[in-house]
C-alpha cells in the first residue's frame, strides 16, 4: 500500500491513477449504460482496450507543464473535461439511444433548456460513480494525502508517452479495421465507431466532420445542384386527379402532435380510451388518415420533424439541422410557397422561448411571417412545464392571435406537455382515468399526458366547430417522433399485452409509426383509413397537392402519398428502411407478416438491393442539398429567395392589426368576418391554471438559452 501511495505521488503514477480510474468509468458505462452490441471475444476484447490510447494521449499533455503548479490542474481538468464528456454523453444516450456530435453540443443552448427537467428525470444513483473519483482525489490532494511531485517529465519522456498512445490508438485503429473494415470511410452508426475507437475517438472524428463540411459548403458549386435535381425529377409523383385540389384556398392548421406514437390510437386502458377525441377523428368520414406512416427524424427530433414537414428534405446525419446549418441555410419552404401561390399568411404558434432549436433564425429562412412563442403568453405559475405552455392554454390563448390573421392561413400550433419526462400536475390529470402499472415510471406516466393533449385537441375543435373555421380549414395533425424510446420498449410491451422476453429490433421498428391525418370537414364524406407505406419527408408534397398547388418545379424528395406512383420506401436516417412488404434492420430482412427473419428469393434480393441503393442514394442527396447549402444556386419559376431581414417576431399582434384597419372591409381575417367582434369568448377549456394568479408561489420560469427567464 505504501509502495502505491509513493507510486501515486510521482507524476507518472498521478497520470496513470487518473488514466486507469477514467477506463473504469468508460467501461462501467459501456456495460450498464450505452447498448453497444459487441458479440464474441475480439469485439469485447476492443472494447476493453479501446478507452485507454486516447485517454493516455489526451493526459499526456499534462507531461508538457513542467511546473507541478500547472502540470496537476491541467491533468486534473483534462480529467474532469473528459468525465463530463462521457457522463453528458450517457445522458445522451439515455433519452436519444445516440451518442453528442459536435452540432448537437454547440447547438446545446438551443436544444435542451430543460436540462433541468427532462436531464434530471434521466439520472441514475449509479451514476455517481462518475463523478466519485475525482472528488476522492480533490479531497486527498487538499488534505495532502496526494503530494505534488516537484520534479518535471523531461521532454523526451513526454514525448515518449505521447508516442506509445499514438501507437496503442494505431493498433485499436487496425483491430477495428479488422472487425469493421472501412470504420471511418465509410457512413456507419455512431455506435460502430464509439464501440471500437471510444468516445474521445468519435468526438474527435466528429470535429474533423464537421470542419470538411464548412468545407463543402465554401467549395459548393452549382453543378452539384443538377445530380439532386435530376433525382428528384426522376422520382416525382404526379397528383392524385380525384384528391388534387380538393383543399384548395382553405386555411391550413397543422398540430404537431409532441411525442405521440401511433399505437395510442384506439390504444385502451384498464377498458378506457386514451385518446378518445382522436379516434373519433381518426375514424370521421372527412379524415383522410394513414395507419403506416412513420417518423424520419435523426438527433434533431422535433426540428427534424418540422423541416421534413416544411421543406421535404430529410434532416442531417448528426446533430440538428435547425440548430446548426439553419440560421444561414436556403430554404424554400411550405410558408413561402404557399404565401407566394395563393397569398397564404404564415405563423406559428408555441408557448416556448424562441431560440429552442434556433427557431426564431430558422423560420424566417422558411419565410414564416409570424412566430408567437413564450414572450406572447403568460408562462407563470404552474401555466408551463419545462418545454413551455401547457397545450390547453396554447391552444385557448393563441385564438387572440389566430382571430386576427388574414385568411387563407397557414398556422401551426406546436404542443408540448406530452414530452419526456411525461410529468402532469395533479389538478390537470383527468379523474377518471387509470393510467397503466407497468412499474415504469416513463411508460406509465405517458399514456397519462397522451390522455391530456386528447382533451386539448378536443377543446380546440369544438371551438373551430362553434366558429365555422373548420368549413374553411383542413386540419392535418401529424406525430413528430417516437415518445417511448427504444431502451423503454420492452417494459411498454406489457402494456401493448406483448411478452418482453418475446421484443426484438423489428418490433422497436414497428413502433415508429407515428399519426398522419387530413381532417377537412364538407370534402365529401369520402375519407378512410389508407395504408400505403410513408414518411415525413412526403408530407409537403401531399399537402400542395391537396391544396391544388403543383409541386414539380421544387426539389422535395418526398411524394404524394395519394399518388398512384408514391414510393412506399421508408428511409430512416440511420439508413435502415421499410417497405409494405419488408423491413431493413441493421442490414437484416424481416419479414412484417411475421417479425422473423426472412427467406428471401432471387428476384426479392434484386428489389431490396434497388431498395436500399435508393435509400442510400436520396439521403446521400439529402445530405449534400442541405450541408451544401445548394438551394442557394436553385431558382424555381416563381419562386422569389426569402429574405429573413423581412421578418420581425415582435409586436406581431400590433402589426397584424394595422394590416386588418388598413384592409377595411377588404379585410379577410376571423374577426373581421365576425363584424369586428372577438372569438376568444367562444373557447371553452377546463385547463385549472386558467384561473391562476400569475403571482402564483410555485411559479415555473422557462430558461432561455441564452440564460434569461421568461
Amino acid at each position: 500500500m505504501k509502495k502505491l501511495s509513493k507510486f501515486v505521488d510521482t507524476r507518472i503514477g498521478f497520470f496513470t491513477l487518473l488514466v486507469v480510474l477514467f477506463w473504469l468509468k468508460t467501461l462501467f458505462a459501456y456495460f450498464t449504460d450505452f447498448k453497444l452490441g459487441a458479440e464474441g471475444i475480439f469485439q469485447y476484447l476492443i472494447l476493453l482496450i479501446n478507452p485507454l490510447p486516447i485517454t493516455a494521449l489526451i493526459y499526456s499533455i499534462a507531461f508538457y507543464f513542467k511546473r507541478s503548479r500547472f502540470f496537476y490542474p491541467v491533468l486534473m481538468g483534462l480529467d474532469i473535461a473528459n468525465t463530463l464528456l462521457l457522463y453528458l454523453n450517457v445522458i445522451y444516450y439515455r433519452e436519444f439511444t445516440d451518442f453528442m456530435t459536435i452540432a448537437t453540443m454547440t447547438g446545446y443552448s438551443k436544444v435542451n433548456q430543460g436540462l433541468s427537467g427532462s436531464s434530471l428525470a434521466l439520472t441514475n444513483i449509479h451514476d455517481l460513480f462518475y463523478w466519485l473519483d475525482i472528488v476522492v482525489i480533490i479531497i486527498l490532494m487538499l488534505l495532502h494525502k496526494i503530494h505534488f511531485d516537484p520534479r518535471a517529465i523531461s521532454s523526451k519522456l513526454a514525448f515518449a508517452f505521447t508516442s506509445m498512445a499514438l501507437t496503442l490508438f494505431g493498433i485499436n485503429l487496425s483491430f477495428a479495421e479488422m472487425s469493421r473494415p472501412q470504420l471511418l470511410t465509410r457512413t456507419f452508426d455512431r455506435t460502430y465507431i464509439v464501440k471500437y475507437l471510444g468516445i474521445d475517438a468519435f468526438t474527435g472524428y466528429d470535429v474533423l466532420k464537421s470542419q470538411h463540411i464548412n468545407k463543402m459548403r465554401q467549395s459548393a458549386t452549382k453543378s452539384e445542384l443538377l445530380k439532386v435535381k435530376k433525382f428528384t425529377d426522376k422520382h416525382y409523383a404526379s397528383p392524385n386527379p380525384k384528391m388534387y385540389g380538393i383543399a384548395k384556398g382553405r386555411n391550413v392548421i397543422v398540430i404537431h402532435l409532441e411525442s405521440f406514437q401511433q399505437f395510442l390510437i384506439d390504444k385502451k386502458v384498464n377498458g378506457q380510451e386514451v385518446t378518445p377525441f382522436l379516434n373519433s377523428l381518426y375514424h370521421g368520414n372527412d379524415t383522410y388518415a394513414f395507419d403506416n406512416f412513420f417518423h424520419q427524424v435523426g438527433q434533431g427530433k422535433t426540428s427534424d420533424a418540422e423541416n421534413m414537414l416544411e421543406t421535404s428534405t430529410f434532416g442531417l446525419p448528426q446533430g440538428s439541422l435547425f440548430a446548426t446549418l439553419g440560421s444561414d441555410n436556403t430554404f424554400q419552404g411550405a410558408p413561402a410557397i404557399l404565401n407566394q401561390r395563393a397569398g397564404y399568411t404564415s405563423a406559428v404558434f408555441h408557448g416556448n422561448v424562441a431560440s429552442f432549436w434556433n427557431r426564431n433564425n430558422v423560420y424566417k429562412n422558411l419565410g414564416y411571417q409570424y412566430f408567437f412563442d413564450a414572450s406572447y403568453y403568460d408562462t407563470s405559475g404552474d401555466k408551463a412545464t419545462g418545454y413551455g405552455l401547457k397545450d390547453k392554454l396554447l391552444f385557448k390563448n393563441s385564438i387572440n392571435y389566430l382571430q386576427n390573421l388574414q385568411q387563407p392561413f397557414y398556422t401551426k400550433f406546436i404542443t408540448v406537455t406530452n414530452h419526456f419526462p411525461y410529468s402532469l400536475d395533479d389538478e390537470d390529470k383527468d379523474p377518471n382515468f387509470q393510467t397503466t402499472n407497468t412499474g415504469n415510471t416513463t411508460v406509465d406516466n405517458y399514456f397519462v399526458t397522451a390522455h391530456y393533449l386528447d382533451q386539448s385537441l378536443a377543446e380546440f375543435f369544438a371551438y373551430l366547430q362553434k366558429t365555422g373555421l373548420d368549413k374553411n380549414s383542413v386540419i392535418m395533425i401529424y406525430g413528430d417522433h417516437y415518445g417511448i424510446s427504444n431502451s423503454e420498449n420492452k417494459a411498454l410491451a406489457t402494456a401493448l399485452d406483448r411478452n418482453p422476453d418475446d421484443w426484438t429490433d423489428f418490433d422497436n421498428t414497428q413502433l415508429q409509426r407515428v399519426p398522419l391525418m387530413f381532417v377537412i370537414p364538407g370534402s365529401g364524406g369520402h375519407g378512410g383509413i389508407y395504408h400505403q407505406y410513408g414518411g415525413e419527408v412526403d408530407v409537403l408534397p401531399t399537402l400542395l397537392h391537396l391544396l391544388g398547388i403543383s409541386t414539380k418545379r421544387y426539389i422535395q424528395f418526398g411524394t404524394d402519398l395519394f399518388s398512384s406512383q408514391h414510393s412506399q420506401v421508408v428511409a430512416f436516417r440511420n439508413h435502415d428502411f421499410v417497405t409494405p412488404r419488408f423491413s431493413s434492420i441493421s442490414g437484416t430482412i424481416y419479414d412484417n407478416k411475421t417479425g422473423k427473419i426472412a427467406e428471401l428469393t432471387a428476384k426479392q434480393k434484386k428489389q431490396l438491393k434497388k431498395d436500399r441503393k435508393l435509400v442510400n442514394t436520396e439521403l446521400s442527396l439529402s445530405d449534400s442539398l442541405n450541408e451544401k447549402n445548394l438551394l442557394r444556386f436553385y431558382h424555381p419559376k416563381g419562386f422569389k429567395k426569402v429574405n429573413p431581414a423581412d421578418y420581425n417576431y415582435s409586436n406581431g399582434l400590433k402589426r397584424e392589426k394595422r394590416i386588418e384597419k388598413k384592409l377595411g372591409d377588404k379585410s379577410t381575417s376571423i374577426f373581421s368576418k365576425n363584424g369586428d367582434r372577438s372569438t376568444v369568448d367562444d373557447y371553452s377549456t377546463d385547463a385549472p391554471e386558467q384561473n391562476h394568479s400569475s403571482t402564483d408561489s410555485n411559479r415555473i420560469k422557462i430558461t432561455n438559452p441564452d440564460g434569461n427567464n421568461k
